[in-house]
């Protein structure tokens, strides 16, 4: 389950804006309690820091999420998502992907070559190695959240438009579409913010009721900030709130609730 809040924190971008104040920075941390009505589900932790890829300093940003109390008892969940990226461009140059969901689990790592638009995918668990080939502007499931949050149009959509991006995912290449909603002042722990609410369409079927079943609450400043993502399930829904962070580049705008 929790991978499906890891991915609609996940927009898109298909190209950079160098000119725009970036919207994050190495030492950015995010904390979301990841709730069932008034049952306490879970845990799910963003952070990026420096690190050396190929020569390059780049960013490393880390998802992670795991379930606590009786959730964790009827449903264990302890995911780890990795990626390093390019700190002008966002491309990826590795993932990780660890996860443990139930008894469901992957161990793998991929590793991009941007020269060829190739992708060498290492499964720890089945002991394999394959090579994709990917598309020039592909992301994978972490790097394309920070990507997004510099996407030049991203204050520019109407309500009803969406945007588009190639993401590696399962060993494919994965169509993700978002589509834009409108504005809301959204109440948080932490005041009354204003925010941007995209749907990001999933599909439907085992987990979710519709294809537009995931809403999903960014800062409408220049943090771009996740504060809720919202599932309905096929029986009942499921709400992820900002619970905690530091860290942020830029101011956060918000009011203080009366």
């Amino acid at each position: 389950m929790k991978k499906y809040f890891l991915l609609a924190l996940v927009f898109i971008t298909v190209s950079f804006d160098t000119q725009k104040p970036y919207a994050y920075d190495s030492g950015e941390w995010f904390k979301f309690r990841i709730h069932y009505g008034f049952i306490n589900a879970g845990y799910a932790t963003l952070e990026i820091k420096d690190a050396i890829r190929d020569n390059k300093k780049v960013y490393h940003a880390i998802g992670k999420g795991y379930t606590v109390g009786m959730s964790r008892f009827f449903f264990k969940v302890d995911d780890n998502y990795e990626s390093y990226f390019d700190k002008v461009t966002n491309k990826p140059y590795q993932f990780v992907r660890k996860i443990d969901e139930g008894g469901y689990t992957k161990n793998q790592e991929g590793f991009f070559n941007q020269d060829n638009n190739k992708i060498l995918i290492k499964d720890y668990k089945k002991n394999t190695e394959k090579t994709f080939s990917v598309t020039e502007h592909v992301q994978d499931i972490i790097s394309t959240f920070y990507f997004l949050r510099n996407h030049p149009n991203i204050d520019k959509l109407k309500v009803g438009e969406s945007i588009i991006v190639d993401m590696f995912f399962d060993d494919e290449i994965f169509k993700f579409q978002l589509k834009y909603i409108g504005k809301e002042n959204l109440k948080t722990k932490f005041g009354t913010a204003p925010t941007m609410i995209f749907r990001p369409l999933v599909q439907s079927g085992r987990v979710f009721k519709e294809k537009e079943s995931l809403t999903v609450w960014i800062s409408d400043d220049n943090n771009k900030i996740p504060l809720r993502i919202k599932a309905s399930l096929a029986v009942g829904s499921i709400k992820a709130d900002l619970e905690g962070f530091k860290g942020l580049k830029n101011p956060f705008m918000v009011k203080l609730n009366n």
